[in-house]
């Protein structure tokens, strides 16, 4: 027996006269309908989410308890764990709970909200990241000029902008999604609120907001990953000039970690959202989704401290202080 026949019609047909919608509450389908996946799929995100909370806090803090790495590349950093954590946050708690529920149901601000906080952190990840790899050009590019080029005053307006960038991109899609009624289906095939999933609900035009989200893609989307590609390109061809094997190995290494994280990121994200919208691309962006909203935030704390002797150094002297 499917879902679908198990939902109330009664949930189906609610008005909710304030906000220009006839459903005040949506279903959101989980991962999987087979009731023999619920727990252990429960335990498995559960087991994601405290090492995303526990290694992205724990970045956070040592970052802020050692002077050595008050530098502008930690700064990013540092904003960067703070957007997983936080993004990661958005989702993974309420994923969790429907696990282990009969009825997904999210209220439709509730909806409203979750979908606000997932692009705004998502456009601050694309930002950050390109923050941090105008740091890197810098440093390997410019290293003379670094710490008038990467300031305290630039760094923080740098992170500033990718704040307001976020909150300009996540209010147009929030605010475009606001004007839309959705009628009888109340069904979001995904684990959380989405753009696309929401779009398929609805029973009014939603041409504004595709155009939406075209415009605010390229902005947010597009133009960080091509700036991205362009910086590493000069990065690259700089570092094809140095003379010295070691120069070239570490002036890789301080870019490594950063472009998985990019790779990581910007890959899944495509996949999900440049197929087209039918219901079995949907099915495969749910498994893409995973992949940026749980497995890239837990795994970008390991890839910048595994791969980091400044970050591995400043833990040893931390725990030896705990020692003493």
């Amino acid at each position: 027996m499917s879902l679908l026949t198990l939902i109330p019609v009664q949930i189906t047909r609610r008005m909710s006269p304030g906000n220009g919608s006839f459903v005040t509450e949506f279903i959101l389908l989980s991962l999987t309908d087979q009731p023999d996946l619920q727990l252990p799929l429960f335990f498995l995100f559960l087991v994601m989410y405290i090492v995303t909370v526990l290694g992205n806090l724990g970045l956070i803090i040592l970052i802020v308890l050692n002077s050595h790495l008050h530098t502008p590349m930690y700064f990013f950093l540092f904003n960067f764990s703070f957007v997983d954590f936080c993004s990661s946050s958005v989702f993974t708690p309420k994923m969790l709970v429907d696990f282990l529920s009969k009825n997904n149901i999210i209220l439709y601000m509730e909806c409203m909200t979750q979908l606000y906080f997932f692009c705004f952190f998502a456009i601050s990840e694309c930002y950050v990241l390109t923050s941090m790899a105008y740091d890197r050009y810098v440093a390997i590019c410019n290293p003379l000029l670094y710490n008038i080029a990467m300031s305290p005053k630039v760094c923080s307006s740098l992170i500033l902008g990718s704040y307001l960038m976020a909150f300009s991109g996540a209010m147009a899609h929030t605010g475009c999604m606001l004007r839309l009624t959705f009628c009888d289906a109340n069904i979001i095939n995904h684990y959380f609120c989405d753009i696309l999933p929401l779009l398929q609900l609805s029973c009014t035009s939603t041409y504004v907001n595709k155009m939406v989200v075209f415009i605010v893609s390229g902005i947010s989307v597009v133009v960080p990953s091509l700036t991205i590609s362009v910086t590493y390109g000069f990065i690259l061809s700089n570092i094809l000039r140095i003379s010295s094997t070691g120069g070239r190995s570490k002036a890789f290494s301080t870019c490594s970690s950063h472009i998985i994280a990019v790779s990581m990121f910007f890959g899944s994200g495509a996949f999900m959202y440049l197929n087209p919208s039918s219901s079995g691309s949907m099915d495969q962006g749910k498994i893409s989704s995973v992949f940026y909203t749980n497995v890239v935030p837990m795994m970008n704390p390991f890839i910048y401290s595994l791969r980091n002797k400044d970050v591995k150094l400043a833990l040893r002297k931390i725990l030896r202080r705990r020692k003493f």
